[in-house]
């Protein structure tokens, strides 16, 4: 949600499995149905929407993974370095579920399912 499709062609010329909603014209889908719809598809959800963490934290579920940007820049030119190094450095914690904030200075992981 609202990550640029120039960031999901680099994904797909680094060989990754990526889609955009848009091109699915599935703009309007609802928060629910996006998670839904990724942990079906056994993708996982980009987005500068933090509420969309909030989703598999409440429901305790371990799919989908979602990265949170929280960017400053949120231009391809500054998300798409940090995605690439979240993506190489959070591989296994991305494949078995998580949730990942990236912020201008870092990156933070809490593994899902959420527990209390």
């Amino acid at each position: 949600m609202g990550v640029s499709i120039t960031t999901v062609q680099a994904l797909r010329a680094a060989a990754h499995d990526a889609v955009h909603l848009r091109e699915e014209g599935l703009i309007r889908l609802l928060d629910p149905d996006i998670v839904a719809k990724a942990s079906q598809e056994q993708r996982g959800v980009l987005t500068f929407d933090p509420d969309f963490g909030d989703i598999p934290a409440v429901a305790r579920t371990e799919t989908p993974s979602v990265i949170i940007f929280r960017l400053r820049n949120q231009t391809p030119a500054a998300v798409n370095p940090r995605l690439f190094r979240v993506i190489g450095d959070c591989e296994s914690e991305l494949a078995s579920g998580a949730i990942v904030i990236v912020e201008d200075q870092g990156y933070r992981v809490r593994r899902l399912p959420i527990r209390r």
